[in-house]
């Protein structure tokens, strides 16, 4: 691959949130410079695939990166967060978090095994998802906190069926259906 391919402006700026989800883990959660560092991630997040689009420079790679950088930042999110959630949450939700977590390692499983890639689906659902889990480290110290949780909790279960059924259901790899309809719709047409 050229470097034109790999230097574009999303990818940079899709591997600056990679670097910038590591450095939060050198801070003290919660506190302004995770907040500082996390909230320039998240601008990161809407930018990079907003700018391919728009630049026509959406790429495999760009698509690859942005998987990485949601993994990096969800792994971080859960070593950072973690303890502040375990301490305030109920435990039941921590059962639903669980399968939920299941449910999408089955998913990327499932396309690695059908497609030989390592995909996730950018649903509308999963981008909800995305925006419901950004949240939680703003919310979750106040007294909204533990039902925002289980509202993000909900949209993630939904969002993470919705595409497991999608990549079952898919006849070759296709990044395009952001929606369970719109895949049916591809597939009828």
């Amino acid at each position: 691959m050229n470097k034109e391919k790999v230097f574009t402006l999303p990818n940079c700026i899709t591997m600056f949130r990679i670097v910038g989800t590591a450095c939060m883990v050198f801070t003290n959660p919660l506190k302004k410079a995770f907040y500082t560092i996390y909230t320039l991630c998240g601008i990161s997040d809407i930018l990079d695939g907003w700018i391919a689009r728009r630049k026509n420079q959406t790429t495999e790679l760009g698509s690859k990166l942005d998987s990485i950088a949601d993994l990096t930042y969800y792994f971080v999110m859960a070593l950072m967060i973690l303890p502040e959630l375990i301490r305030v949450l109920p435990g039941e939700i921590w059962y639903a978090v669980i399968a939920i977590v299941i449910l999408r390692i089955a998913s990327y499983l499932l396309v690695a095994l059908r497609f030989h890639r390592f995909a996730s689906t950018h649903t509308y659902g999963n981008k909800l998802t995305g925006a419901g889990v950004f949240g939680i480290p703003y919310f979750i110290a106040t007294e909204f906190g533990v039902v925002y949780c289980i509202i993000a909790c909900t949209v993630a279960g939904l969002a993470t069926v919705e595409e497991f059924i999608i990549h079952l259901c898919m006849k070759t790899y296709d990044k395009k259906p952001k929606t369970l309809s719109q895949l049916m719709k591809l597939q009828n047409s």
